[in-house]
């Protein structure tokens, strides 16, 4: 992997990450000179400005709360860097300590969010490689990560936004819930390389430091109208809305229906990291209960009963928590997906949910026809042509031959609207050879071309015995073949940051290569 070494890089990181949602420095004690520190008081003014927390030990995450501190400016953010081991990289509003000592923290909820910065995906698993991730990122996701950050047993990949997004109790936290719509496609996009479905969207992730951040590219942040289209259309052909499970839709008791019945009677819950277990399921009876309009003790009774039936019941301090957390009026319902996913796990056969959804106001509007989508038209035609090119390339060649004729046939997109994504596109690559009549024009996608250049180099490092030489020459021998249209530059920054050639051997090459 590559070694930052920068000693500016965490402050980059963490102003990127943060945008203006703390102060600058410190207000007392502050290590900065008195202009910059008047300075940075104005630019601070004209921000609305709230809090992170951090915590110092995984430990600290304990089933009374949470011990850690509150963080609200980035001067201490990154002096305290060193010693901490997780953070909100989300800007809460309000904020305070539980406790008369000041050791255990509060105010991390969601709906008091003062702005999202970033959406992270939490890969508990090293089976992947971060090139495969990476990869994974641009072929069935949105793209590529701003951040990877390394942790003991995985991965946790950070998706930046280029403004944040401010949430207010409008329309019902209506922005809140559309980020978590875009937070669960992004997970459900990187299934292919074990990302947790069921991680909290906003919540305490690693802290990226300068020994755990294994892939950095801070000027690939994410615009939300960006997101906001691409998350529609993961959802375009499912017509899924949002809605969560409540009584007042059914025509029969939720507590009296099939699956509910199965739930409880499944006594073998426990679960893991990355799959519901007894919190969820209690958590999940306990949300029901409440929608039904049980009396919090009837719905301690039941919980009870059902935690002793259990093969690993929960404490009773664990149970009374959840309970006290369902009947806190933060929920509306339980959530469909998690019933069905905890039915999945659980019940032998699964068990269907027979509930009708009187859902409206949704945000997600059914698909248009392309000519009438403007705005997302020409990502589209190149997700098309994109399509095109890895369902037709043989795996044994670098390019797919094709004529700009022929792609425009096969795919149905005029002439001129070709050129204009090709302008566009940072995804596509492609060469000529030849002139007039003879010339030929092969087409591949950066992602397609990490995966040749990845998989000559392991035969050629077989054949040589050394994967940096196999490396440099698949890299040496098609580099200098790519026209420099929009996704060029960005090809020979994955190459150098992947670790693939160095940037000077890049340089070299490029300079040989292009003249």
């Amino acid at each position: 992997m590559a070694i930052f070494t920068s000693t500016n890089l965490l402050q980059n990181v963490y102003n990127t990450i943060l945008h203006e949602g703390l102060t600058t420095y410190k207000t007392k004690y502050s290590k900065a000179t008195l202009p910059d520190r008047v300075e940075a008081e104005k630019a601070d003014k004209r921000h609305k400005k709230g809090a992170i927390f951090v915590v110092r030990s995984k430990s600290d995450f304990t089933s009374t709360g949470v011990k850690g501190y509150i963080v609200t400016s980035k001067e201490t953010l990154l002096e305290d860097a060193a010693g901490l081991s997780h953070f909100t990289p989300n800007v809460y509003r309000q904020f305070g300590y539980s406790d008369d000592k000041r050791t255990k923290i509060h105010g991390f909820e969601e709906k008091n969010l003062l702005q999202i910065n970033t959406f992270v995906v939490d890969i508990d698993t090293k089976q992947h490689s971060v090139q495969e991730i990476l990869l994974t990122c641009m072929d069935e996701s949105i793209g590529a990560p701003t951040l990877i950050v390394e942790s003991e047993r995985g991965y946790q990949v950070y998706f930046v936004l280029s403004e944040p997004l401010f949430i207010s109790n409008k329309q019902n936290f209506r922005g809140l819930t559309v980020a978590k719509r875009i937070s669960d496609n992004l997970k459900k996009s990187l299934q292919s390389v074990s990302s947790d479905l069921f991680c909290n969207d906003f919540g305490f992730f690693r802290i990226p430091k300068k020994d755990n951040i294994v892939w950095q590219q801070l000027d690939q942040t994410y615009h939300m109208a960006h997101l906001i289209d691409w998350s529609c259309r993961q959802d375009d052909d499912l017509e899924r809305p949002l809605f969560v499970v409540s009584s007042k839709f059914t025509t029969i008791s939720v507590t009296q229906s099939e699956w509910f019945s199965k739930l409880i009677h499944a006594v073998d819950i426990k679960g893991e990291k990355g799959q519901l277990g007894r919190n969820n399921a209690m958590f999940t009876l306990a949300l029901v209960c409440f929608s039904e309009g049980w009396e919090k003790e009837r719905t301690f009774d039941f919980l009870d009963e059902y935690n002793s039936n259990l093969n690993y019941p929960l404490s009773l301090t664990e149970v009374e928590t959840l309970l006290n957390s369902a009947y806190s009026g933060k929920y509306k319902g339980a959530s469909k997906a998690y019933i069905e996913a905890l039915l999945a796990a659980y019940v032998r056969g699964g068990s269907a949910i027979p509930v009708k959804f009187n859902y409206k106001g949704g945000w997600y509007k059914f698909k248009k026809e392309r000519k009438d989508r403007e705005r997302s038209h020409y990502e589209e035609w190149e997700q098309d042509i994109i399509a095109y090119i890895s369902a037709q390339k043989s795996s044994f060649e670098m390019f797919l031959w094709r004529s700009q004729k022929e792609i425009c046939e096969a795919i149905g997109i005029p002439q001129s609207t070709l050129n204009v994504v090709l302008k566009q596109s940072k995804r596509l690559l492609k060469t000529t050879k030849g002139k007039g009549r003879n010339a030929k024009t092969g087409w591949t996608t950066i992602s397609l071309f990490l995966q040749y250049v990845l998989k000559k180099a392991v035969e050629l490092s077989q054949r040589k015995g050394i994967y940096r030489i196999g490396l440099q020459e698949v890299v040496d021998e098609w580099i200098g073949e790519i026209e420099p249209i929009a996704g060029y530059d960005l090809l020979t920054l994955y190459l150098e940051k992947l670790d693939v050639v160095t940037p000077l051997t890049t340089k070299k090459t490029l300079i040989r290569d292009t003249g």
